[in-house]
C-alpha cells in the first residue's frame, strides 16, 4: 500500500458489519458532523489505500446528506464498493431527494436512517434502511416490504440481532459481534482444560510433537486447521491431510500464531463464524505492525501479536482473565497488558477497545495518527483473510 505523509490525521475508526452468520460483508465509516469526522472523506479516499485494504468488503459510509459527496469526490468512490447511509432528516433539505436519486442512477446503495422530516415522504426508489436499534428492537416483519440490505446498528446481543432478522435487517453490527457464540466450550470443562493446555504449550514454544497430540483429542479445532491448510491462502497443489503436513507447510511460527487465533474457532464445524475470531485477528495484527513500526525484533513482534490473540480469552471460555494468565506463564509486560492493560501493549489495546479515539491517548500509547491508520488498514485487511479461510 502507499506510504501514507498525512498530518494531522483523521481519528477515524472503522467498525465491521456482518450478516447473520457473523460473516464481515462491510466495514462502516461514520462521517457525519456529529461524529466530528465530517471533512474526512476527501483525505481518508485520496489514495487507493482504504478500499484496497478492506477488499473485497464493502465500505458503509454515514454521512449527514448528499452535500458532502461533490462530483470530484464521487470519482473516487466506487459504487460496487460503498454504501452511502444518508440521515433521513436530509430530506428537508432543497433538492436532497433529487441528489438522492442521481446517485441511486449512478449504481448507489443508498440507504436513509432514522425518521423522515415532518410531512416528506419516503421518495419511491429509495428503498433501503438503517436503524440505530439501541433504544428498542423493530417489529417482526416490518420491512420485508422494501428491498434491502437493511442495515441494523447498536445491537447488544444475540437476541438483539435475531429480533433485527426477523424484522427484514440482513446486515448487522454493534456489541454483539464483541460476543462469543453460545455454545462455543465457555461450559465444557474437559474443552476448557484442553484449550488452556493448548495456550500453554504455545506460550512456552513446546514441541510440535506436543502440539499435535493435543489437536488430535480436538476434532473441531483439527477441522478447521485443515480446512484452513487446504484454503486458498495457501494455494497448494497437494491436499494436506495430517496434522505432520500442516505444520511442515505453515512452518513454526505461522502455526503457533494460526492456532492462536483458531482457539476461536470452537463452533460447530460448519456453524456461524465465532464473531471473536476476526476481532482477535485484528487486535493481534495492528499490535504486531505497531511493534515492528517501532524497532522491536521478530521475538517482540511474536508476543505483540500474541496479546492481541489473547486479548479476548475471557470472553470466549467465560473466565476470568487472571485465572487463564495464571496457567500460561507468559512474560511479564504480556501479563500486565492482559490482565490491566498496562504498559504500552495495554494502553493500546485499550485504544482498540475504546470508540473515539483521542490525541492524548494515542500520544499515551506512542502512536501518532497516521501510524495509527494505517495499522487500521493492515489489521482489518488480515483480519477479513483470516475470517475468510478459517
Amino acid at each position: 500500500m502507499a506510504a501514507l505523509d498525512l498530518t494531522p490525521f483523521p481519528l477515524v475508526q472503522m467498525h465491521p458489519i456482518a450478516n447473520g452468520r457473523n460473516e464481515w460483508v462491510a466495514l462502516g465509516l461514520d462521517l457525519r458532523t456529529a461524529s466530528g469526522n465530517a471533512s474526512s472523506l476527501p483525505l481518508l479516499f485520496g489514495s487507493p489505500d482504504l478500499l484496497a485494504a478492506i477488499a473485497p468488503l464493502d465500505c458503509v459510509l454515514r454521512l449527514d446528506g448528499p452535500a458532502q459527496l461533490p462530483l470530484p469526490l464521487l470519482s473516487q468512490l466506487p459504487p460496487q464498493r460503498v454504501v452511502l447511509v444518508f440521515d433521513g432528516a436530509c430530506l428537508a433539505q432543497d433538492g436532497a431527494a433529487r441528489q438522492l436519486a442521481a446517485l441511486q442512477e449512478e449504481g448507489y446503495r443508498i440507504l436513509l436512517d432514522g425518521a423522515l422530516p415532518p410531512g416528506v415522504a419516503r421518495p419511491s426508489t429509495l428503498r433501503g434502511v438503517a436503524l440505530d436499534c439501541s433504544a428498542g428492537m423493530p417489529a417482526p416483519g416490518s420491512l420485508l416490504a422494501l428491498f434491502g440490505p437493511h442495515l441494523a446498528y447498536g445491537i447488544g446481543d444475540e437476541r438483539g440481532l435475531r429480533a433485527c432478522e426477523k424484522a427484514g435487517f440482513a446486515w448487522f453490527s454493534g456489541a454483539h459481534l464483541a460476543r462469543s457464540c453460545a455454545g462455543a466450550g465457555a461450559n465444557d470443562l474437559p474443552t476448557r482444560r484442553r484449550l488452556l493446555g493448548l495456550l500453554a504449550l504455545l506460550a512456552r514454544d513446546a514441541d510440535s510433537r506436543e502440539l499435535e497430540n493435543v489437536l488430535k483429542q480436538d476434532p473441531v479445532l483439527s477441522y478447521h486447521l485443515l480446512k484452513l491448510v487446504n484454503s486458498a491462502a495457501f494455494a497448494v497443489n497437494t491436499r494436506i491431510t495430517g496434522f505432520a503436513q500442516a505444520i511442515a507447510l505453515l512452518g513454526r511460527r505461522q502455526l503457533q500464531r494460526w492456532l492462536q487465533l483458531l482457539l476461536y474457532a470452537r463452533t460447530e464445524a460448519e456453524g456461524p463464524l465465532n464473531p471473536l475470531l476476526p476481532l482477535a485477528a485484528l487486535r493481534a495484527a495492528r499490535l504486531e505492525v505497531l511493534c515492528k513500526r517501532d524497532g522491536g525484533d521478530r521475538d517482540e513482534q511474536d508476543l505483540a501479536f500474541m496479546a492481541g490473540a489473547f486479548s479476548l480469552l475471557d470472553r470466549l471460555l467465560g473466565m476470568h482473565m487472571a485465572e487463564i494468565v495464571g496457567e500460561l506463564c507468559l512474560p511479564e509486560h504480556v501479563e500486565a497488558a492482559l490482565l490491566r492493560r498496562a504498559g504500552l501493549l495495554g494502553a493500546r489495546l485499550r485504544l482498540m477497545e475504546g470508540g473515539a479515539t483521542h490525541a492524548a491517548a494515542l500520544a499515551a500509547a506512542g502512536v501518532d495518527p497516521a501510524s495509527w491508520w494505517s495499522s487500521q488498514l493492515h489489521a482489518y485487511h488480515w483480519a477479513i483473510q483470516v475470517g475468510r479461510n478459517v
